[in-house]
């Protein structure tokens, strides 16, 4: 069959036809389902003829052997949806997507094995994509333009350039495609320069650039390294994401719209990073590794023309004017009219959510019903838990050593820990910087230290997987163990907290569970769970106000909104319509750090920190 698309020197044509891609990027794991037709509805109403989605492997597969492409894994009915809509597709299958996603899209599950090499010809490795492909790639080919669907561009592999040199590893992606029935043109993209370009090109698909700004010197490098063919920006990064204790990041819509002018000026096709940014639920943010850890926010807004919620922005506005020079645009009212769109959707009010008794979790039957006893403290990956946390647990003979007890030493902690000696918090502490995490135990009983028999409990929870660099594939938990004294501690009690699979169970709990039997509440910096009350008469999206939590989780009806912090820049959370329902609906925190004082309240708007301007990111997407 012939394909839709074909390159030739000057730009594309489709159909014979010439042809300027206008493309937003949307991803269908980062938006409810049944928003899915309202998101792309604005990307027609901004002026794109194309939707460009990641795959998320990690998505499809949450355990090993365990495939699904139903509900909000339903690829085809994504894809069927922006063919209705008239919108070409680009789909991005990976295996690795990065996107600030949670391993770059891997599973968690494929770094069990220790010896596995990612994104390589590492034959165990190569198994594992191959059995994915097998089932993905079809769904994919059957909705190809040429076979009457919408797809007219797959993509090999994501970014390589900026990872390895494995020729052979992208030739044998691109055959697997083409033997799983990839008919359509086949692209890469990587950096926007030779560095990049000379490791993320593969023979028989177009080189795309990927950038932010100064479009106009990139144009020239792409005529001059990338001669003969159509000029693309597969990313054009017209916003940023953020990461937890930093600043929020914005871009002007005058400086993106400048840059988007220059690059259709100079006929290059163009895919909006992000259009539509969405949310990062059920923890599956991901994390940067620059020296230390920096895990992603919940909110994947992106600062793109299209918010978090589907409202048109300013820079919706600025962009869908510079496209109207090159595309004819209804006016847009009559365009929102049409397409049955409001520009900023309905908002639940302002109001306080007085939240229930803080009930502890150690309280609960889920804190020591799920225990098992591993000879050395195991990874996340090696217990199948792939999102959450885990309680090690332990009685241990404390150490005196030179007058004092010895401190703990957490070797290889990633992320955050609690330790409990006795069920009394004594640190709250974090591995992001790397090396060794030292728990100081000196003085935390009165008089002179004697050696005692206590129950330390140490709750470690992942704050997402790296998704770029060098650092992809590292494992989450105490990888190198626990230090006291003289020795590792040995023969460890291991509970897994899969919290993305647990709201039921924990909304459940918090609701039933009563203080324990002498009335005392939480011990300053437990945690906790605590649920509130949302009633709806008329259901519509929300903001959940967390500043008045500490760090933690929340829940809405059982369904895992994601991660807040106090760290910022993010103060509110998304809450998606879909996810309520008329009458009352219930909120469940599980606070890890502010024992008493919990509040929890909507907001008329997103609060996502105070603001910087970011004139030219780069590196990821």
């Amino acid at each position: 069959m012939k394909q839709t698309l074909t390159a030739t020197e000057t730009g594309f044509l489709r159909n014979g036809a010439e042809h300027t891609i206008i493309s937003g990027a949307l991803h269908y794991f980062r938006v409810q389902p049944q928003q899915w037709r309202d998101r792309l509805r604005r990307l027609v109403a901004m002026g794109c003829n194309t939707v460009e989605t990641y795959v998320a492997w990690n998505w499809h597969a949450p355990s090993e052997g365990r495939v699904s492409f139903t509900g909000p894994a339903d690829l085809g009915r994504f894809l069927d949806i922006a063919a209705q809509e008239g919108l070409d597709a680009i789909v991005r299958p990976g295996p690795y997507i990065c996107a600030e996603w949670e391993n770059g899209g891997f599973p968690g599950w494929l770094l069990r094995d220790r010896n596995m090499r990612l994104r390589c010809m590492d034959e165990r490795y190569l198994k594992a994509v191959d059995s994915w492909f097998g089932r993905l790639i079809p769904i994919i080919a059957q909705r190809q333009a040429c076979r009457g669907g919408n797809v007219v561009m797959v993509q090999v592999e994501n970014e390589y350039g900026s990872y390895g040199d494995d020729r052979a590893y992208l030739q044998h992606l691109r055959n697997l495609l083409l033997r799983l029935g990839i008919e359509e043109m086949l692209v890469t993209s990587d950096g926007p320069g030779r560095g990049w370009l000379s490791g993320g090109t593969v023979d028989g698909a177009l080189a795309t650039i990927n950038f932010g700004s100064r479009a106009r010197e990139y144009v020239t490098m792409a005529e001059t390294e990338l001669p003969g063919q159509p000029l693309m920006c597969m990313e054009f990064w017209n916003g940023w994401f953020d990461h937890w204790g930093e600043q929020h990041t914005t871009r002007s819509p005058e400086s993106a719209a400048a840059e988007l002018a220059d690059m259709l000026d100079a006929g290059m096709s163009v895919n909006f990073y992000m259009a539509h940014g969405g949310s990062n639920t059920q923890l599956y943010a991901g994390a940067n590794h620059n020296g230390t850890l920096q895990p992603t926010v919940t909110s994947y807004d992106y600062d793109a023309p299209i918010a978090e919620n589907g409202a048109l922005t300013p820079k919706f506005h600025a962009f869908r004017q510079v496209i109207s020079r090159y595309r004819e645009l209804p006016q847009l009212d009559s365009e929102l009219t049409r397409l049955g769109l409001a520009e900023n959707p309905k908002t639940l009010p302002a109001q306080e959510l007085p939240l229930g008794p803080a009930v502890p979790l150690s309280s609960l039957a889920c804190w020591r019903d799920r225990e098992k006893t591993y000879p050395q403290v195991p990874a996340f990956e090696d217990i199948g838990l792939e999102r959450g946390a885990y309680l090690l647990r332990r009685e241990l003979e404390l150490v005196v050593h030179e007058g004092e007890y010895a401190p703990l030493v957490l070797h290889g902690l990633a992320d955050r820990a609690l330790v409990l000696i006795d069920g009394k918090p004594v640190a709250d502490t974090s591995g992001r910087a790397g090396g060794p995490v030292t728990v100081p135990l000196a003085g935390i009983w009165d008089g002179a230290p004697v050696p005692r028999s206590v129950l330390l409990e140490v709750w470690v929870e992942s704050e997402g997987r790296v998704n770029f660099g060098p650092h992809l594939g590292s494992r989450k938990g105490v990888l190198g163990g626990i230090w006291h004294g003289y020795r590792f501690l040995n023969n460890v009690g291991v509970s897994a907290f899969p919290l993305p699979d647990m709201g039921e169970e924990l909304e459940s709990q918090a609701k039933n569970a009563a203080f324990a039997e002498a009335g005392e509440g939480p011990l300053p910096g437990e945690p906790v769970l605590a649920s509130a009350t949302l009633h709806c008469k008329d259901v519509a999206d929300a903001y959940v106000d967390t500043a008045g939590l500490g760090r933690g989780f929340l829940y809405v009806n059982g369904y895992l909104l994601g991660r807040y912090s106090d760290e910022g820049p993010q103060r509110t959370l998304y809450l998606p319509a879909p996810l309520l329902h008329e009458g009352d609906n219930t909120l469940t925190v599980l606070e890890t750090t502010r024992a008493a004082g919990l509040r929890l309240a909507l907001s008329e708007r997103p609060l996502l920190g105070s603001e910087r301007e970011e004139g030219n990111p780069g590196g990821l997407g």
